[in-house]
């Protein structure tokens, strides 16, 4: 895999994909929804923890939270200074604490009409995520988040390792739809 793939955008059948270098991703770990640390991201975001599936923007905030799990919540920014600041709010709560994973994982921005056609090629129908919802699935047999915040634009989370592999697959896909 070339990396001008990894760092660049695919482009075709009416979508884009993007990596997203500048986001900031960090996950929320907590033991209960009704803890202190609960409350600690209620009052360093003005909001609560999403809802099971739910994918929430905070332009105010400028951060979206999307739930992964039953005890864990990811955020993520386009602001190191705004995570940082996020990251010291929650660090005294007990019950939860906040592990940064920019490193880890990358996020690719897929934007166009044809957003659902690819998810359900490289995954199925589960991993096409509403408006304010986020899904976790197997999209080209690794897992993924599949999130979207508004329409006409769905993020992907994925395991750093597991990029070269996704991209592959989402650019072979849209060689396809062109083809047909």
């Amino acid at each position: 895999m070339d990396e001008p793939l990894l760092s660049g955008r695919i482009a075709g059948a009416d979508l884009v994909a993007c990596v997203e270098e500048t986001m900031q991703v960090a996950t929320l770990r907590y033991l209960t929804r009704a803890g202190a640390f609960a409350e600690s991201v209620r009052a360093a975001t003005g909001t609560a923890l999403p809802e099971v599936l739910e994918a929430r923007e905070l332009p105010e905030s400028q951060l979206i939270l999307a739930w992964r799990s039953p005890t864990e919540t990811l955020c993520i920014t386009r602001s190191a200074a705004r995570l940082a600041e996020l990251i010291a709010r929650l660090t005294p709560a007990v019950d939860g604490c906040v592990v940064e994973l920019t490193g880890g994982l990358r996020i690719v921005r897929l934007t166009g009409l044809r957003i659902a056609d690819l998810l359900c090629r490289l995954g199925g129908t589960a991993s096409v995520p509403a408006i304010g919802a986020a899904c976790r699935s197997r999209m080209a047999d690794v897992p993924v988040l599949a999130l979207s915040v508004r329409a006409g634009e769905t993020l992907l989370l994925v395991d750093r390792g597991y990029l070269p592999h996704l991209l592959a697959w989402i650019r072979e896909t849209l060689l396809d739809f062109d083809a047909t």
